[in-house]
């Protein structure tokens, strides 16, 4: 899907499906991959999930709120919403207002929305790439979901980036990700891949 995120294409909880209220974005994604799952086109069971920034926060919630997709990879994503409205820099520091309210007055809601505290649901692998040098969401987001897989002897990996920011910018490190994405994947799902490419290490994969 297209997700805008902060150019103001974004969009929170606002809709109800099978009786329970859910984020638009995931749930979007969730509806069009059971629609090609209904028509044969995909596997149920190696539905994957990818995003970066919002849309990594959409793969987040995804793979925690929704059993439907089996594994996912998030880029410099958000986990956690209210450490989003605190720590971001000053250009980013309101967004969240017209998505979930104002910060603190709504705080009980942005943590009802961060993947972080309901990660008890959390039942698939998931790999994390991360800009180091973030202002906008920070390491720290990545890290502390890495850090909850793999107590939870859940399949994950985390490939840091020392001098990238929010959105890659070195080719080669652009291509390490989606390459790493790739492998990730291949392991996960047991296929075998048409060329070699450096694999990247996964704790806790049996």
């Amino acid at each position: 899907m297209n997700y805008r995120g902060s150019t103001g294409y974004g969009r929170e909880y606002r809709q109800k499906l099978n009786g329970e209220w859910g984020i638009v974005d995931v749930d979007d994604c969730v509806c069009g991959a059971l629609y090609l799952v209904e028509r044969g086109e995909v596997d149920a069971n190696r539905l994957a999930i990818s995003g970066g920034s919002a849309g990594g926060y959409t793969t987040l919630c995804a793979l925690t709120f929704r059993n439907t997709f089996k594994a996912g990879a998030s880029y410099y994503g958000v986990s956690d919403t209210e450490a989003l409205a605190r720590d971001t820099h000053k250009f980013e520091s309101r967004y969240l207002d017209g998505l979930i309210g104002p910060y603190p007055q709504q705080r009980q809601l942005y943590q009802e929305r961060s993947p972080i505290h309901f990660t008890d649901r959390l039942a698939c692998p998931i790999i994390f790439f991360q800009g180091l040098e973030d202002k906008v969401v920070l390491p720290n987001q990545s890290e502390a979901m890495v850090e909850v897989l793999r107590r939870k002897g859940l399949p994950v990996a985390y490939v840091a980036f020392a001098g990238e920011q929010h959105g890659f910018r070195n080719a080669q490190n652009i291509k390490r990700a989606l390459d790493g994405e790739l492998y990730f994947y291949s392991r996960i799902f047991g296929f075998e891949l048409a060329e070699p490419v450096e694999p990247v290490e996964i704790e806790n994969l049996s």
